[in-house]
């Protein structure tokens, strides 16, 4: 077993050495063992040789089992000698390896001595610290008992005490974090948002820091409900402010907001419930006064769509809804309106507070807040447009859901004042055109008018055949603005009125809509009518304004203080037929009233209750025009077709004559002739009955147009004594030209409103229309001149004088005398008609004009008469002549006398050469071929042969020819 121990060591001195069991390892060879071995040869390489010799086997393992190594290695036959050899053999390799053991062992003896001296005195030294730890710890036991045990219990029991402590106050804060949705209910009653939000959130931020807590986790997911609910009654509070505005209220609002950081999602809410509450506004209204109406009725109309609901709209109630939803709608309109406003004082409020720290949060929190304010900013303005233009459909929707057309005229300019005034409120609410709402009320306006019109003009043709024509007294001073349907235009400064019949400089100077009625009050409120407390006072007692103006009538007819201006302008000249440009001095207008017939009486306008209606009527067209100019055209093409019917109506009854319209002397100018042609094509039906087998184009081509009317036979116009109706007739010509001078008055407001393109409509109405309504005073007091005067037996009488006297008379012949009776007689009548009725100057000059114009072509029709004449028969027609205008200038202020030249010329002529009468009939065409070929031959034989007759006839004939 040595050997083998040794092997090892020889071989691998590590794995020797584990290879021994303990007791192996520390035994050590006796010095009996060691000497035995030292004995031994010692001869190293010998002993090398041997020990290398040994079988590589016997340094295995210590499984290796030696003994059954060699049995097995033993021959099958024996031999004793090799086995001894074999033997031997072994045990020199066993000596030689205990030699070399020995050797090792030996040489190894001094260190393995001191090594074990180090051993003893280490376990020495273990035994000594065993001894003082165990003293230690006996010492350490008693200083724990005696000292340390107690202090750290004290210790311990603080820190138990102050976590005791700490834990209570978190008990406590979380009993009150369970106790504050009672308080967050109270302050939500209180509607103080702000304060719950900021409750709730500290709550919440207290919750996170208990989240340890098993019990604050339920807490947390509470008071995330309550907060939920907090943003609903939030969202229900900023609903209310779409109706009424409340400043307390929408602060604390937007307080809430900006805690919750929800500022832009607050505005996105708020344009949300302003665009709910016009729908749930204007159906709420409209149903309301539909329930209203249809009484007891199960209809379920809150299922109607609100276009349906609108048809349901009564007549009776259409005014009273459309105002009541005017109002509710501006509610919500003034509420945005103060609502933007809130936001501009609130940003300017924020502009001057400046920040004290500017650390980085601070910055990020202003621009935050900064980039709020700007979208805030552009939310709202963006909103104003979204708002009218919902406001303009539902109005829209109401306004088309009734037929208009069968409307009182009242009722509907209230329509039209109130939808006006809703286009201001969308003016100053967003600078709006209000497209929407001018089309659809251009619409309802456009069919009402046609059906009113169409109405009106029935009732004219109605009072027109039933009018007398009797002087409606009317006070001098009187105007057509004291009339009611045109107090718009003189109330048109005033502030509440509607925005159409403001002038641009009164709008620009008052104040809007939303400043008047910030605080209060409602501008689509409906005013009492004002009618009763605006009672017209236009008409005069008895044809007087008082009785201190009856009495002193003629010390105060020189006076032209109390005549308006523009009545001044009943003053036409005669030649032109316009009113004067220049004013008259004071003595040229007190000459001419001299002239004037009925003195007692004050110079008033001359208008019947017809022309009255008809001013009426273009004050209420005008009204309408004026609240709705889109259509200006229509109204004042309706308002054109008003005069037109008038002046047709004027002419037909006392101008129209076929006997005196081939006269030749020019009564009606070209331009009046085809003013009546236009009106009779375009405006009167000719036609008895509907012609059945007419287009559907004609009849409704008929439907604009209306019969002509037909004087009333109340109206006597053959009747001498009145001068064939004279009265009549100036009462007649003259309210035309009154109501053409009340056209001409109004034609600057008639211009502003008529579209541009429409312009040249309007001023041919008036240099085509409106300014030939004097002319038509030629045609009608032609008719009366021409009966008043009995020319015909003037020529009778003319053609019983002998003109081929042959000595000159000095006496003129009778029937100068008989003309100038019947002048006087005219004169007699004259006076006694302007008993009934003024006769201004120029009627009074036209009809003197007519008469002497007639008179005079009357003379020369009777000398043109005469077979024979001599020269003093020339010079007796000369002296009948002087002495008939000698006499006539004493019954008349005309001057000169009208057609003075054509008697004398005529008359002169005789005395003319042959030449000169050639060039002279050349000259004169305004005598008849018959008047010229009398003179012609009348002048046969006394100076004049029978050739220059014929050449003289001849040039007649040539000048007569075209004519034919």
């Amino acid at each position: 077993r040595i050997i083998k121990i040794f092997l090892k060591g020889l071989r691998s001195p590590q794995e020797s050495v584990h290879d021994l069991s303990p007791i192996e390892s520390f035994r050590i060879p006796s010095k009996e063992e060691l000497r035995e071995l030292c004995e031994e040869p010692t001869d190293p390489q010998a002993q090398q040789e041997i020990i290398n010799s040994i079988e590589e086997v016997y340094f295995s393992s210590d499984s290796f089992d030696i003994v059954k190594y060699e049995l097995e290695r033993l021959p099958p036959v024996l031999s004793l000698q090799e086995l001894e050899e074999y033997r031997d053999k072994l045990k020199q390799q066993q000596a030689a390896v205990s030699k070399k053991v020995a050797d090792l062992i030996l040489e190894k003896q001094p260190a393995y001595v001191q090594e074990l001296e180090r051993v003893t005195s280490l376990q020495t030294g273990l035994q000594l610290a065993a001894v003082i730890c165990t003293n230690g710890r006996r010492h350490l036991n008693v200083a724990k008992e005696g000292f340390t045990q107690t202090s750290l219990g004290l210790l311990a029991n603080q820190r138990k005490r102050q976590l005791l402590i700490g834990l209570l106050k978190s008990l406590r804060t979380i009993k009150t974090l369970q106790r504050t949705d009672v308080r967050l209910s109270e302050m939500l009653e209180e509607e103080d948002y702000p304060g719950a939000i900021q409750l709730c959130l500290e709550c919440q931020k207290a919750a996170s820091t208990f989240k340890h807590y098993s019990c604050i986790s339920e807490l947390n997911s509470k008071l995330q409900d309550t907060l939920e609910q907090i943003e609903e009654q939030l969202d229900v509070a900023l609903s209310k402010i779409c109706k009424n505005f409340d400043i307390n209220h929408y602060t604390k609002v937007q307080q809430a907001y900006r805690l919750l950081g929800k500022t832009q999602t607050a505005m996105d809410q708020l344009h949300m419930h302003f665009t709910q509450a016009i729908h749930n506004t204007v159906f709420q209204v409209v149903l309301g006064y539909v329930e209203l109406c249809a009484g007891n009725t199960d209809t379920k109309f809150q299922k109607l769509q609100y276009k349906d609901l609108c048809t349901h709209i009564t007549s009776d109630s259409y005014i009273p809804c459309l105002a009541d939803l005017c109002k509710a709608l501006w509610e919500v309109m003034l509420s945005y309106y103060r609502t933007m406003q809130w936001h501009e004082n609130h940003d300017q409020d924020e502009g001057t507070v400046v920040p004290s720290v500017s650390d980085g949060s601070n910055v990020i929190g202003t621009e935050e807040n900064s980039f709020d304010r700007s979208y805030v900013k552009k939310k709202l303005e963006h909103g104003l447009s979204r708002i009218w233009q919902d406001v303009q459909l539902k109005v829209k929707t109401y306004l088309l859901g009734t037929d208009l057309s069968n409307f009182k005229y009242d009722d509907f300019i209230f329509v039209l004042d109130v939808i006006s005034r809703l286009m201001q409120v969308g003016e100053e609410f967003c600078g709006s055109k209000s497209e929407v709402l001018q089309e659809s009320i251009r619409k309802q306006s456009v069919n009402y008018f046609k059906t009113y019109h169409r109405t009106r003009l029935e009732e004219l043709r109605m009072f027109l055949e039933n009018e007398t024509w009797e002087l409606c007294p009317v006070k001098s001073s009187f105007s057509i603005l004291q009339l009611h349907e045109f107090k718009f235009m003189e109330q048109s400064r005033s502030p509440s009125v509607s925005p159409s019949k403001q002038p641009a400089s009164a709008v620009s100077s008052t104040v809007t809509l939303f400043e008047q009625y910030c605080n209060g009050g409602n501008p689509f409120e409906i005013q009492a009518d004002s009618k009763d407390d605006e009672t017209e006072d236009v008409l005069a007692s008895n044809g007087y304004e008082s009785d201190e103006q009856e009495k002193s009538a003629y010390q105060e007819y020189d006076s032209d203080s109390d005549v308006p201006e523009e009545l001044k302008r009943d003053y036409v000249d005669e030649q032109t037929g316009d009113a004067p440009v220049k004013s008259f001095s004071r003595e040229t207008l007190r000459s001419r009233k001299r002239s004037d017939y009925n003195l007692n009486k004050v110079n008033a306008p001359i208008l019947t209750n017809t022309t009255l209606n008809v001013i009426r009527l273009v004050g209420k067209y005008m009204q309408m025009m004026n609240i709705l100019k889109p259509i200006a055209f229509d109204v004042i093409h309706f308002m054109s077709q008003l005069f037109d019917y008038y002046l047709y109506a004027v002419y037909t009854f006392f101008g129209r004559n076929d006997t005196f319209e081939s006269t030749g002397l020019g009564l009606s100018s070209s331009r009046l002739r085809t003013t009546l042609n236009r009106i009779q094509e375009s405006l009167i039906d000719l036609e008895v009955s509907a012609d059945p087998t007419g287009t559907i184009t004609a009849a409704e081509e008929r439907k604009e147009k209306v019969p002509s009317p037909h004087l009333s036979h109340l109206v006597v116009l053959t009747s001498g004594n009145s001068l064939y109706g004279l009265a009549e007739r100036v009462v007649a010509t003259e309210s035309l030209v009154f109501l053409a001078e009340q056209f001409e008055f109004l034609q600057p407001h008639l211009d502003a409103v008529m579209p541009a393109v429409k312009k040249p409509f309007l001023q041919q109405f008036y240099s085509q229309t409106v300014s030939t309504a004097s002319e038509l005073r030629k045609p009608v007091y032609w008719i009366v001149a021409a009966k008043a005067i009995d020319y015909e037996q003037m020529l009778l009488l003319m053609a019983n004088v002998k003109w081929d006297v042959k000595e000159i008379m000095s006496q003129h012949n009778i029937y100068v005398d008989a003309l100038l009776k019947e002048f006087e007689e005219f004169n007699r009548r004259l006076n006694e008609v302007s008993k009934r009725v003024r006769i201004p100057l120029p009627v009074s000059n036209i009809l003197w004009e007519h008469c002497i114009r007639l008179a005079n072509r009357t003379l020369v029709e009777g000398y043109a008469n005469v077979k024979k004449c001599s020269n003093e028969g020339r010079a007796l027609m000369q002296l009948d002549f002087q002495q008939f205008l000698m006499k006539l200038e004493k019954l008349t202020d005309i001057r000169p006398i009208p057609d003075k030249e054509f008697v004398e010329t005529y008359i002169k002529a005789y005395y003319l050469t042959e030449n000169d009468m050639e060039r002279w009939i050349k000259e004169h065409r305004e005598y008849s071929t018959k008047q010229l070929t009398n003179l012609v031959n009348v002048c046969l034989g006394s100076h004049i042969n029978k050739k220059a007759r014929q050449k003289l006839l001849a040039a007649i004939d040539d000048i007569d020819r075209p004519k034919r």
